[in-house]
């Protein structure tokens, strides 16, 4: 049997192959709702996001079931309430960042993700009833400017815009995902069978918001118009669901969640370089304009603030 040491290095470097994976869904996403948008146009936002991201894990949960028919009959009681509180997180977090990249960069909505890792290591602060240290509060010093910086924050009106907030919200759940896979009380858990309730959770919590806003039944019919359509849509629930929670759900729990949190900075840095190059050769492939981003001072200045405050705590979080 391998030391702690050695499974919690082994764990570390399989959370940052999930960083990429998960990193794709930033610039897939949005492809793939530019791609909806021209083939039901006038549907709203919400239809789309529910349709992408129900529709991507109840086809990774199917996946799952395919590979081990009876996993479900063996789903502990902690597995289950594990399993539908991520999915309650994820899908929800999830749903908002597709809304967002309808409104925002698919860079901008990755870097404001990480806004969530600044509050893991306060919510362990305040679970065990110590006062943040200094580094604490200059971390927020750095993130809350990066934060105004990078979603372009309007100083005259005083608010963001809409794929900004979203972002935002969503990060708040992903927080609460972090933790839960940090929570001692489920280190026995067998993290297959987590998610798949997870992917299922996911789906059946986004349902009612797509029939909501669907207009026909053959709304739903979208994902397979094209051949091109679907093929993106498979890659995506193949890598950034399938392979990004299986990853994660499995090592995180090796490691610290402060910890998880700086290997997860990684994830808005593999998605700004994939946005440099993915959106052009995604548009051509799905015949629709969708330029490349560009490095812009926004995104560096805001984004070098983000995960500096990011690295920072993460790094005071794990010394004695």
């Amino acid at each position: 049997m391998s030391s702690p040491e050695v499974r919690s290095g082994r764990a570390m470097v399989m959370l940052m192959l999930a960083a990429p994976a998960w990193a794709l869904s930033f610039p897939g996403g949005k492809a793939l709702v530019a791609a909806l948008e021209a083939e039901l146009p006038g549907r709203s936002s919400w239809f789309f996001a529910a349709l992408l991201i129900g529709g991507r894990f109840a086809v990774a949960g199917l996946f799952l079931l395919a590979l081990q028919p009876g996993i479900f009959a063996r789903v502990t009681r902690l597995e289950w309430l594990q399993g539908v509180l991520l999915g309650v997180c994820v899908g929800t977090g999830t749903c908002l960042q597709a809304d967002a990249l309808a409104y925002t960069d698919a860079s901008t909505v990755a870097f404001l993700t990480q806004f969530g890792c600044v509050l893991i290591p306060l919510v362990v602060f305040a679970r065990h009833r110590r006062v943040p240290p200094l580094i604490t509060i200059l971390c927020l010093a750095l993130v809350v400017p990066g934060v105004a910086v990078l979603a372009r924050f309007d100083w005259q009106t005083l608010r963001f815009g809409r794929g900004e907030l979203e972002t935002l919200i969503g990060s708040l759940f992903f927080t609460v995902q972090v933790l839960a896979l940090d929570e001692p009380a489920f280190r026995s858990n067998d993290s297959r069978r987590v998610s798949l309730v997870m992917f299922f959770a996911i789906a059946a919590l986004l349902a009612p918001i797509a029939f909501s806003q669907a207009h026909g039944a053959a709304d739903f019919l979208a994902l397979a118009a094209s051949w091109q359509i679907f093929a993106v849509f498979l890659a995506m629930t193949l890598i950034c669901s399938v392979v990004a929670f299986l990853l994660m759900n499995r090592w995180q729990p090796l490691v610290d969640a402060t910890t998880a949190g700086i290997i997860y900075c990684l994830e808005p840095v593999f998605a700004t370089i994939f946005a440099l190059f993915l959106p052009a050769l995604l548009g051509g492939f799905l015949g629709l304009a969708y330029p490349n981003e560009t490095v812009t001072s926004h995104l560096l200045i805001g984004g070098s603030l983000i995960t500096l405050a990011n690295v920072l705590i993460a790094l005071q979080s794990r010394a004695p």
